[in-house]
């Protein structure tokens, strides 16, 4: 909550604010989780505009998360990927890398777009 984290698609935000983590624990939002956020900053003619409240997807998070090979995945930053209330991306790239456990998630679209997964 009230965490700035970075967006990673061309929808027109660079950052943007957490609002509510939807299905929550007590942590907060992990990799693969939906959160709702603000538009903290945008590109000026971008699909998305300052101050508009969207939906994400956090695809890396500095929180490590370990895998069922007994390996760890951490990552420099937070970052996320908005997405509609559907699920579908809004923006048609994905920058930097993206963990494969999106695809447990159910996220499926958004692992087609990236240009690495992790």
């Amino acid at each position: 909550m009230m965490s700035i984290l970075k967006v990673v698609d061309n929808s027109g935000a660079k950052k943007v604010m957490c609002i509510q983590a939807l299905k929550a624990r007590k942590k907060g939002a992990r990799l693969g989780d939906t959160i709702v956020a603000s538009v903290k900053e945008a590109h000026p003619n971008g699909k998305v505009k300052k101050g508009k409240v969207v939906y994400g997807v956090v695809v890396r998070a500095a929180m490590q998360r370990g895998r069922c090979d007994g390996s760890e995945v951490k990552f420099d930053d937070n970052a996320v990927i908005l997405v509609d209330k559907q699920g579908q991306p809004i923006g048609t790239r994905v920058f930097g890398p993206v963990p494969h456990e999106l695809r447990k998630k159910k996220h499926v679209m958004i692992l087609s777009l990236a240009e690495h997964i992790a």
